[in-house]
């Protein structure tokens, strides 16, 4: 197992709530996005328990950069937020499962075996949360659309009210660059309107 998160008791917690079980070893814990890839470099594990709240850099796109290094690598977030979009666009990207830090020992164990066999798993109340907006995992799949950074910032900032020159002003980019942007948001979310990206991006619980 290999452990990204900022939150140095995390890591341990786990190291001990694993260290009985001899098919599971902590191998790397890492605190940074930056420091993981640079140690996933040198060596990728079976399973990666990730954060999506990291100091350097969006979970979400981290889960996206690992995919790209491995296609066998399970990757497990394990976070404090559960929002449908948030869950929707970790699997998307990449991600095996989705669970809540409020764990117990027996569910972190059993999360890791049903990984390890190729299945998806979600912790009960992050299975609600997704059943609530969409009907099961394919279905959110689905209708997911995969964001870059700079579309996240200029979807957030359409949504506060500022139009195209003032987006271009706030990002320090020219209005030609912040509309090729509002048209790749509309062509990914298959709408037509700037009003119907905003409500499905606010449904999809991506703003």
């Amino acid at each position: 197992l290999f452990i990204i998160d900022d939150h140095p008791l995390v890591g341990e917690g786990i190291s001990m709530m694993i260290k009985d079980v001899s098919h599971l070893k902590v191998v790397a814990i890492c605190s940074t996005a930056n420091e993981a890839i640079e140690k996933l470099k040198e060596e990728m594990p079976d399973v990666i328990l990730l954060d999506i709240s990291l100091p350097d850099k969006d979970g979400l796109e981290l889960c996206a950069e690992i995919r790209k290094m491995s296609k066998e690598v399970k990757i497990l977030g394990l976070t404090s937020t559960n929002e449908a979009g948030i869950i929707s666009q970790f699997l998307a990207r990449g991600g095996s499962g989705y669970m809540l830090k409020n764990m117990d020992r027996s569910e972190l164990i059993h999360a890791i075996d049903e990984v390890l066999r190729g299945v998806y798993y979600l912790s009960k109340a992050a299975n609600q949360k997704l059943l609530e907006q969409y009907h099961s995992v394919k279905d959110a799949l689905s209708r997911a659309p995969l964001l870059t950074r700079r579309e996240k910032e200029i979807l957030g900032l359409l949504y506060e009210g500022f139009n195209g020159p003032a987006i271009a002003e706030k990002l320090f980019i020219s209005p030609y660059t912040v509309e090729t942007h509002r048209k790749n948001l509309l062509q990914k979310f298959e709408v037509s309107t700037t009003q119907q990206l905003l409500k499905m991006a606010k449904e999809g619980k991506m703003i």
